[in-house]
């Protein structure tokens, strides 16, 4: 799809709801990165323990190794001068310095390629997604299934009552919903239409 032209980078972001196979399009473009032979590094936030704490894992149980880390300070650290290709999975749970990292690399002749959620579970924009959005040369928003009506779903409900903006969670605590089934407040399960 993207083809490396000498020391030219850019940033590609994979973004979208819960569930609409944003991690699994990352871990498809970094193995093919693999296959090509391209030196690669892979990122996660050491927040997302959800499956594997040193794995990016799929809903569907795609995987792939990564370094879990804590800061956007810590990838910029840790990117060796060889790497052309830098996977950061889970995007929105850095801190806003991720945006300046993403640039550098690309700038420096990497290419970047970012996954994670637009939106929190308001439907207001993830912060530092909205900024990548602006500043990358390639955007795949993806979509999921609305667990309510079938339609395309843009959103991911919360099902378990908390206030905190992050809230770390999978098939327990989100389900995708469209425009029209969404609720910017979290939905307790038990109010869940089967």
């Amino acid at each position: 799809m993207h083809v490396m032209h000498g020391e030219i980078g850019w940033i590609e972001l994979i973004c979208g709801p819960m569930f609409s196979g944003k991690s699994e399009e990352l871990i498809r473009r970094l193995k093919r990165a693999a296959i090509a032979r391209q030196p690669l590094q892979i990122f996660k936030p050491r927040i997302d323990d959800r499956y594997h704490e040193t794995k990016i894992v799929s809903h569907s149980e795609h995987s792939i190794e990564a370094v879990a880390v804590g800061s956007s300070d810590e990838i910029a650290r840790a990117v060796h001068s060889e790497t052309r290709v830098v996977g950061i999975d889970e995007v929105q749970f850095f801190d806003a310095g991720i945006v300046q990292v993403a640039e550098r690399l690309a700038d420096a002749g990497v290419r970047v390629i970012c996954a994670g959620l637009d939106q929190d579970y308001t439907g207001k924009p993830f912060e530092p997604v909205p900024a990548l959005l602006c500043i990358a040369e390639y955007v795949t928003k993806t979509l999921a299934i609305c667990s309510r009506c079938g339609q395309p779903a843009g959103r991911s409900q919360r099902m378990i009552a908390s206030g905190d903006r992050v809230l770390v969670g999978a098939k327990d605590a989100y389900e995708p919903r469209c425009r029209r089934c969404h609720s910017p407040r979290a939905e307790p399960s038990t109010e869940r239409l089967f």
